[in-house]
């Protein structure tokens, strides 16, 4: 069963800091349509705590921000494009204070906003609300969003695949190939539904949840990058998984994430008998890059038998931690940890996707009408590891920039053609769900074992075996019984597990963060992992 086709402008897949920032600038002249998986604040924009990195400071540069990023990115980087993100970060800052977005200020007079330094940053640069930076963000946007009479939000949406020429009804005449819309099935109707535009956004986020530990939210899993994929487009860098440091070890709680700006504050990383370690790791100690820090924890965990190490703030003082990281502090507490008075302990988890959808400065795509921006994508900005802070930069950037392109190229795109309705005829209910979870629990082990932080050319061909003998289970699967939101996710997630796995058999190096100790050094000069599809 299939409803009639919704048609708008263009259709934006996901309702995080990317997305809406797209749709609200496209809501100036057009009419948008919102996708949201779950509900309209369940992406990972709200759970960004520590905030956007912009050059506000009179002593700092914008060449000082873009070659910090591209240190961070070890020479992967595409230097017009970080050049590009770092000079619009000010007017971004900018657009969000507009929309109410509470900046925390700064402590004297002459400084408008608080910034503070994290991994990687040579100075004072990031611009946050408290430690709860995404959650701001995100409910100033959802306010201009919801306000908005040219945008639609449909929440309890899960994408399933992008409808191009393909799926164009017979006996229309010839159809262009680009995008024209796409399916989604509806949660809580349980139809799958056509939505159709001059254009699609790829939105969606990343892909952590492929592995068994991740700060990100459960949604985080590929759907964009899968999705577009299978309609034809190349994607690239999927090797580049970058693994945050220090996430709360505790089973009680999942996913909370202990922001890098207590490192930048001071925070020293130590092992259960109190000795600092990171300063045998690298010069820079608890400021180095996320991958170096996140390597070296995996490294001390490794050689003692741990299962987790220390991030001890007790030095900085409460009064210092609890007007600085309230959110932090008061959930710690909750758990019954006084990070004034004990270390908190802390263990690396997979958190945000370096690589994604090949696109350009404006966030286009290899299929023409089909967009992708900010984690979901691969634009060139993090190079071969995101430095901090530059996630909601990106989404914020390419979100306007995205917008400027569908706007000038909307008059002489053409309209949606007819598009066929979801054929569920040969498909019954599966009475073997318990088959996806089984296999969803699986895959993210398999690719926590042998695809994780240190990486090894065995590791990476069981790995490929397993992702083998899923994908054939899932496609069996997939064929016979109606889609759920659980087998959609399944889906997806084998796809992008195939992509990363692929993409770090590919790389006979160890850069950023793609380790293996079969290939320890640099090769010359740095390339891009591109891995192309056969055309739908």
């Amino acid at each position: 069963m299939s409803d009639e086709p919704v048609v708008a402008d263009v259709v934006v897949v996901g309702s995080g800091a990317a997305g809406l920032t797209c749709a609200i600038a496209l809501a100036e002249r057009l009419k948008v349509l919102v996708l949201s998986k779950a509900d309209i604040s369940a992406g990972s924009t709200a759970w960004a705590q520590g905030g956007i990195a912009a050059v506000l400071d009179e002593g700092d540069t914008f060449e000082a921000h873009i070659e910090d990023t591209m240190i961070a990115g070890c020479g992967l980087n595409d230097r017009r494009v970080v050049e590009f993100v770092v000079e619009q970060a000010p007017a971004a800052i900018e657009r969000l204070a507009a929309l109410g977005v509470p900046f925390t200020p700064g402590e004297t007079v002459s400084e408008r906003f608080h910034l503070t330094r994290e991994g990687g940053h040579r100075a004072r640069r990031i611009v946050h609300v408290d430690d709860a930076t995404g959650w701001a963000v995100q409910k100033a946007l959802e306010r201009a969003a919801l306000a908005n009479p040219n945008i639609r939000v449909l929440t309890d949406h899960v994408a399933i695949d992008i409808a191009t020429e393909r799926h164009a009804e017979e006996g229309v005449g010839f159809v262009e190939r680009r995008a024209h819309g796409l399916y989604a099935l509806d949660r809580q109707r349980g139809v799958v539904r056509r939505l159709l535009g001059r254009a699609v956004v790829l939105a969606t986020g990343g892909a952590s949840r492929v592995y068994r530990f991740s700060t990100n939210p459960d949604g985080a899993t590929g759907d964009g990058i899968a999705m577009a994929w299978r309609a034809g487009c190349r994607v690239s860098n999927m090797e580049f998984n970058q693994f945050h440091p220090t996430c709360l070890y505790d089973f009680r709680v999942k996913n909370f994430l202990i922001t890098e700006a207590l490192r930048g504050e001071g925070g020293i990383l130590r092992l259960p008998d109190g000795r600092a370690f990171m300063a045998d790791h690298d010069p820079r100690a608890e400021l180095a890059p996320r991958d170096i820090v996140a390597r070296a924890i995996d490294a001390e965990m490794k050689r003692l038998g741990l299962d987790h190490v220390f991030l001890d703030l007790r030095h900085l003082g409460r009064t210092f931690l609890e007007s600085h990281f309230p959110t932090i502090v008061a959930r710690l507490k909750s758990l019954g940890i006084d990070p004034a008075e004990q270390p908190v302990p802390v263990v690396p988890a997979a958190h945000y996707t370096c690589g994604g959808v090949l696109v350009d400065r404006h966030g286009r795509t290899d299929l023409p009408g089909l967009y992708a921006i900010g984690e979901v994508s691969q634009s060139g900005l993090h190079g071969a590891n995101r430095i901090a802070s530059n996630s909601l930069l990106e989404c914020l950037v390419f979100g306007a920039s995205a917008a400027d392109d569908i706007l000038a190229r909307f008059a002489d795109t053409p309209p949606p053609p007819a598009i066929r309705p979801w054929d569920e005829s040969r498909v019954t209910d599966s009475d073997e769900e318990v088959v996806v979870s089984h296999n969803w629990a699986e895959l993210r082990r398999f690719m926590w074992d042998y695809v994780g932080i240190v990486r090894t050319d065995r590791r990476l061909e069981r790995a490929a075996r397993r992702v083998a003998l899923l994908r054939d289970e899932v496609d069996h699967y997939y064929g016979r019984f109606r889609v759920t939101p659980n087998l959609l996710e399944l889906r997806n997630v084998v796809e992008v597990a195939d992509l990363i796995v692929r993409s770090a058999q590919a790389r006979k190096e160890s850069r950023g963060l793609h380790f293996s100790t079969d290939y320890p050094g640099l090769s010359d000069p740095p390339r891009d992992t591109i891995l192309y599809p056969s055309r739908p």
